[in-house]
């Protein structure tokens, strides 16, 4: 993707339903967060529903014509399902089959016999971080849960103090690390060393994972104490159950979509054509759809027909898996469509025509628009490309070090304090059946943390490098 495309698609996805005026438009986004905080708290309406009423109220206090917002709200809520939505459906498939067949009771049964005690918040860190590598956060969300929530009920821990952990895990590598699709972008407008750019990203998330995770799951837990939700936790397999799979089988189950989506990070770097055809192979195998409709349909060999399971408990256990995830997807997308109005009208390009006449320096700079962009549209990735387009010209002038920290103060930027904006703010809340005080509290000042740790420690390397 060249600097242009890069522009073009950030001027494209915030392409206005409304001419409003910068103050009127900051008064709507102030006062669609503030309906639907309130439906939600106060008048105790269901989050799908208070994230649809919010979204129209908010493109009433713009000005934009019902019909536009209509559109923009229901645009975004379909562009999210599909996107995510068939994600969660397999990955729910595929956490029923890992608890059905006891092979997840395999997985919790050696991690609390290997990594007991204090270890255990960093066993979690490690093991999202992995996973995390090439995965979206949606999808490192939906392979990580079942294990994260059986952690904590089988080994009686604060589900904060296994969560956090791997939530930060998961959300440093989506905001500082390639091959995520957000730093691939970011390298490309501003013309980064991969490489480089990859080696700081690990050496800025590493004490940012930490601080952001073990450290802060501690203060979290205190803040919390929340069990792990009954009804999103998979039962433990029957004992009746003759055998179950091994913890090599299950293991390599749970991490073929990664392998797979990092098979094909990896060929997309090396190879880097388009219309080769390696790459064109790995770009079908590699996709998330494919990658975790691959692990769903080995599951049902390596993980149900291993604990004995006949063709009709394999068809039991896919139908009980989707309807608790219903939901879920719900909110998720009226989350979408919520972000897309913000964006729609205009949001986004207020913060860009705000920013241009800051005079300060080029790496706090690309951190504060990112950060505005991200809270104003909930979006990571939108909050990467217009910061990213923004600044590309800041870029010219820069070592070829300081590029590459122009990219992770952009990342760290991103994951400013995710609220209701945010789909990941509502897939956090509803897995782990918490109210939005809760959420706000443990998941959203956790993203704080990240993005002001990472943002500082980038500040830092730029004085030394």
């Amino acid at each position: 993707m060249t600097r242009l495309s890069v522009e073009m698609l950030a001027a494209d996805t915030v392409e206005p339903i409304t001419s409003a005026g910068h103050a009127q438009l900051g008064i709507a986004v102030l006062a669609g967060i503030a309906v639907i905080v309130l439906l939600i708290t106060q008048f105790k309406l269901h989050a799908f529903l208070a994230l649809t009423i919010g979204s129209l109220a908010l493109g009433a206090f713009a000005g934009a014509p019902l019909d536009k917002a209509i559109v923009s709200f229901t645009t975004g809520l379909g562009s999210t399902v599909a996107g995510v939505g068939v994600l969660i459906a397999l990955g729910a498939i595929l956490g029923k089959l890992l608890a059905d067949s006891g092979g997840a009771d395999q997985i919790v049964d050696t991690i609390l016999a290997k990594a007991g005690g204090r270890a255990m918040p960093w066993a979690m860190v490690l093991i999202a971080s992995v996973i995390g590598l090439p995965l979206f956060f949606e999808v490192g969300i939906v392979l990580l849960i079942p294990v994260v929530l059986m952690v904590a009920k089988r080994g009686n821990y604060s589900l904060m103090r296994i969560g956090i952990p791997a939530l930060a895990g998961l959300s440093v590598m989506h905001g500082l690390i390639p091959p995520h699709p957000g730093p691939l972008v970011a390298i490309d407008a501003v013309k980064a060393n991969l490489g480089l750019t990859l080696a700081l990203g690990v050496l800025v998330a590493i004490p940012t994972v930490i601080i952001a995770g073990p450290v802060f799951s501690k203060y979290a837990a205190r803040w919390v104490d929340v069990p792990a939700p009954d009804r999103m936790v998979p039962a433990r397999a029957s004992e009746e159950l003759e055998k179950r799979p091994s913890f090599g089988a299950t293991l390599a189950t749970m991490l073929l979509p990664v392998v797979l989506m990092l098979s094909k990070a990896l060929v997309d770097i090396i190879v880097d054509d388009p219309t080769h055809t390696v790459q064109r192979v790995f770009d079908v195998i590699g996709a998330p759809l494919i990658a975790l409709l691959a692990a769903v349909i080995v599951g049902m060999f390596t993980l149900g027909r291993a604990a004995g399971f006949t063709k009709d408990r394999l068809s039991t256990t896919v139908e009980k898996s989707l309807a608790p995830i219903a939901g879920i997807l719900l909110i998720v997308g009226a989350g979408g469509g919520f972000k897309q109005t913000l964006i729609d009208s205009g949001v986004g390009q207020m913060i860009l025509d705000i920013s241009k006449d800051w005079s300060i320096p080029a790496l706090l700079l690309a951190w504060l628009i990112a950060v505005a962009i991200r809270l104003a549209t909930g979006s990571a990735t939108v909050a990467t490309i217009s910061a990213a387009g923004l600044v590309a010209p800041l870029a010219a002038d820069m070592s070829t070090a300081h590029t590459s920290l122009l990219v992770l103060a952009i990342g760290a930027g991103s994951l400013f304090f995710s609220h209701v904006n945010d789909a990941g703010f509502w897939l956090v809340k509803e897995y782990f059946g918490l109210n939005v005080g809760q959420t706000i509290k443990t998941w959203s000042v956790m993203e704080t943390i990240i993005s002001v740790v990472a943002g500082g420690l980038v500040l830092l390397l730029s004085l030394v490098i």
